[in-house]
């Protein structure tokens, strides 16, 4: 375990100290988000990215000298273990080098190489081996004759094959081929049928891409494009470069020189090439998800952190063309008011009767909002909305689109059944898009995080890596907001650290059979919430007038007492939070050098934990997600014929590749502002300039109204 720490500490950057203590807190079964939060002085601040990358790099180091200790062993059973190759073993630093050492003595299906030990050719491969100086190698095959081996060229052909599967088998070989490949090969494709159209077809002829350079998406775009049976895939190197490293390592003068050369020409290409193609494909796979994984993550993130528009009667939109756009109206608190359906779009273009209905549910509701989806028939029926919104004469009702990736999977789950069990499918779709504007995160962790579709490739990715990845994600953001205790569904309090989906649902039960929660302690009492749990989850429930103030503010109850403290020592009560004098006194106590290291000295406390608390009470029942930008609201639609180059518009990001940012500008298309266009300045990333649900200023490039696309600029000047 000493060495762990070592290499994790060397591999992280981060101090050998916070490694031990971290490693320390995670093995007693403390979440991410509490550690990170709550237990800042043993880690020395680390933040939840830090303390992630330090349990994912110690699960990959145990799993590693667990594997280590499993090879030894299975050596060991078979009387070959020498100390020298215990220590070769016990100093690979990655899991490929391990399984090199023990490839010559796993167990195998039979080989040519097999084979012919089993007829006695060992010897003779070791004749060839030894490179003598005079006799003939024909000669010597004939001592090996039998009815097995008829004569001496099959006796040399064994003995040869042997030849192969050792040089082919051999650790310093295969690792010296891998490296080489990777430094020198290239990745190349071409068509099954060059007369087959499809979105491969930049790849069909003389596609050859540096192995060591190709870019992540295209890694994955190559590899579906294999599966989808339009590409054939190889790796590429320079074999003759190859084969005259193996000829200097093996080879000395001898009669046998001509055998073991064809041998090692065999062991290339039909056991060592085909493997390490299979090895480095499977790399460059994996690295490519890890990119696309991360961007995922990104995009989630910033999804799930889109503020709230809260206070509005919201009527939700679900559009299509042949069954009609299911609508639904939701009150102030995403409670369900009244469902329906009208077709404005074609084929039915019942539009009188559909501004007939609509107009009813803003006078009787008194909806502030209409909310529409991003899906088929969106932009027909946003023309609708549009054009209603001119005749309505309400000046304060507005619309946007929401992005529905996911609804549908929502309403076709179990969850959605259980919620609304009188509401088919597409109904529950439109309450879902209205809720998504209410509140998008309490909305958007009912949904599997991977049908979002904020991301790249996400069909082409491992499901459960991805899934972990953004499960951690979801996490994250929820524990970073808080839950209101009172109003949080289960899937929402799933999320929060130390809840299981079982203990979620117990708490629903528990406030829908006794009523609001008024303290934290109280869920306590909820069935299988012990203290471990307690502890994980207490400071990220949030309840807004409930019998402390202190409850709706990220303190930990265990800092209850050294909050009051606090308040003592700077004159102040728990009734005075949220004045500006009580915020003053704070702030001034905050700036004061000295004063917050001088009061942890008195109060036992570390400095971070006094911090935060001082933080907390200057903004209790703070949402982080009310910093940032609101959704667009429009009253007009523009058409993509409307469009000019040069003309200047806002827009809303909706989603982030590597290539660039796609930004909804309110037209039937998301415009891209390739990487390019981002900025003045270089970007190596569209990321460290812009994030889902960013509003930005664009100019229009180039609008191509046949292919549906649409060319952004986010570059200070407008284009000429």
């Amino acid at each position: 375990m000493v060495d762990i720490l070592k290499t994790v500490a060397q591999e992280t950057g981060i101090p050998h100290r916070k490694v031990a203590s971290t490693i320390e807190l995670l093995d007693q079964g403390n979440t991410i988000p509490f550690i990170a939060r709550y237990r800042k002085e043993v880690t020395g601040e680390l933040d939840e990215n830090q303390i992630r990358e330090i349990e994912d790099r110690v699960k990959f180091h145990r799993a590693l000298a667990e594997r280590k200790a499993d090879v030894i062993r299975l050596i060991d059973e078979q009387g070959k273990l020498t100390e020298e190759l215990r220590d070769r073993i016990n100093r690979a630093a990655k899991p490929t080098e391990v399984e090199d050492l023990y490839l010559p003595y796993r167990p195998k299906r039979r080989t040519r190489a097999s084979m012919a030990r089993e007829k006695g050719l060992e010897p003779l491969a070791a004749y060839l081996l030894s490179f003598p100086r005079e006799g003939s190698p024909e000669a010597e095959a004939e001592k090996y004759l039998s009815d097995q081996v008829p004569d001496p060229d099959a006796a040399l052909q064994g003995a040869m094959d042997i030849v192969a599967e050792m040089a082919a088998e051999e650790a310093e070989v295969r690792q010296w081929v891998r490296q080489y490949t990777m430094r020198n090969g290239y990745l190349s494709s071409k068509a099954r049928d060059a007369e087959k159209d499809s979105v491969y077809r930049d790849y069909y002829e003389n596609y050859r891409e540096s192995v060591a350079k190709i870019v992540p998406h295209r890694v994955l775009a190559i590899n579906r494009g294999e599966r989808e049976e339009f590409l054939m895939v190889s790796v590429e190197v320079d074999e003759e470069r190859i084969l005259d490293w193996l000829f200097r390592r093996f080879i000395r003068e001898g009669v046998t020189v001509e055998l073991v050369r064809k041998s090692l020409a065999d062991a290339y290409k039909r056991l060592v090439a085909p493997a390490i193609e299979r090895e480095i494909r499977n790399q460059l796979t994996e690295n490519a998800e890890a990119h696309a994984i991360t961007i995922f993550s990104r995009n989630l993130r910033s999804l799930l952190l889109q503020p709230p528009v809260r206070g509005k009667v919201v009527l939700g939109v679900d559009p299509a063309y042949r069954t009609g756009c299911k609508w639904a109206v939701v009150d102030e608190t995403g409670k369900l008011l009244e469902i329906g359906v009208v077709y404005p779009t074609p084929p039915q273009k019942k539009v009188a009767e559909a501004e007939r209905v609509f107009a009813r549910l803003i006078d009787q509701y008194g909806v502030e909002a209409i909310i529409c989806g991003n899906g088929t028939a969106s932009r027909e029926t946003e023309q609708f909305i549009a054009d209603f919104i001119k005749k309505c004469g309400k000046p304060d009702l507005n619309y946007t689109i929401v992005n529905e990736a996911g609804a549908s999977v929502y309403s076709a789950s179990k969850l959605a059944a259980a919620e609304f069990p009188d509401l088919d499918v597409s109904e529950r779709s439109a309450v879902s898009i209205a809720r998504r504007i209410q509140d998008p995160l309490a909305e958007l962790v009912k949904i599997p995080p991977q049908a979002i579709g904020v991301g790249q490739y996400q069909h082409d990715i491992a499901a459960k890596r991805l899934e972990e990845n953004l499960e951690a994600v979801v996490e994250s953001v929820v524990n970073y907001v808080g839950v209101d205790l009172n109003t949080a569904s289960a899937p929402l309090l799933s999320y929060v650290a130390g809840i299981k989906p079982t203990v979620a649902n117990n708490i629903v039960q528990y406030r829908e059979s006794n009523g609001r929660f008024k303290s934290r302690q109280e869920v306590k009492k909820v069935p299988r919430l012990g203290p471990k749990t307690f502890e994980q989850c207490a400071g990220f429930l949030r309840i807004m007038e409930g019998e402390t103030l202190l409850d709706m503010t990220p303190i930990h109850p265990e800092s209850y007492d050294v909050t009051h403290e606090l308040m003592k020592m700077a004159g102040l009560s728990l009734g005075q939070i949220g004045t500006g004098d009580f915020r003053q006194r704070l702030s001034m106590l905050n700036n004061a050098p000295g004063e917050i290291e001088a009061i942890a000295g008195k109060t036992g406390v570390g400095v971070p934990t006094l911090k935060d608390i001082v933080d907390s009470l200057m903004r209790p029942g703070r949402d982080p997600r009310e910093e940032l930008p609101p959704p667009i609201f429009r009253t007009d639609v523009i058409a993509m014929e409307d469009l000019k180059p040069g003309m200047q518009l806002q827009g809303t990001v909706r989603n982030v590749t590597d290539f660039g940012a796609f930004v909804d500008i309110g037209v039937k298309r998301d415009g891209l502002v390739h990487i390019s266009e981002l900025a003045d300045r270089f970007v190596r990333h569209p990321l460290d300039v812009v994030s889902i649900g960013d509003t930005v200023t664009v100019w229009v490039l180039s609008v191509d109204i046949d292919r549906g696309r649409i060319s952004l600029s986010m570059k200070d000047a407008a284009p000429v």
